[in-house]
């Protein structure tokens, strides 16, 4: 298990903790009416982004990710990819975002050297994924990100 180390916060510090789940509720809190538009393909509230997210971290929980497992994520700067950087570190998961634009030998490198055990892959990306999977020396699982 995961051991947090708390640092004494300084005196004129704000109380509350900087949490990820904080940021991620402020929403609903404070944007109540506002809408997250992604390009122009999909709208929702706050509150569907919390569901979303929830969702997402029951999926990933149910497929094995545990809390310190690293999981890469290959999307665009999306819907999907802003729900997996509030559910993945919700559930203790660390977080990997893999840079598309680099080459497939730098992205094979940088996810052998994050030790990924899991890969949520956009179906854009599946050919570059393909090209180095076999390569791949921790990932125990993938999954396909797609509209379809």
């Amino acid at each position: 298990m995961l051991q947090t180390r708390l640092i004494a916060p300084a005196d004129n510090a704000h109380q509350a903790p900087l949490l990820i789940k904080r940021l991620l509720l402020s929403g609903i809190r404070y944007e109540k009416t506002r809408e997250i538009v992604y390009r122009d393909q999909l709208r929702y509230s706050y509150a569907t982004l919390n569901e979303r997210v929830a969702r997402l971290a029951n999926v990933l929980t149910e497929a094995g990710v545990k809390a310190g497992d690293t999981v890469a994520v290959m999307d665009w700067d999306s819907h999907r990819y802003l729900e997996c950087m509030f559910a993945i570190p919700m559930i203790g998961a660390v977080l990997h975002t893999i840079n598309i634009r680099l080459s497939a030998d730098q992205i094979l490198y940088t996810m052998n050297h994050a030790d990924d055990k899991f890969v949520l892959v956009n179906s854009e990306f599946v050919p570059l994924y393909k090209g180095i999977e076999s390569q791949l020396t921790t990932v125990q699982k993938t999954i396909l990100l797609t509209d379809a």
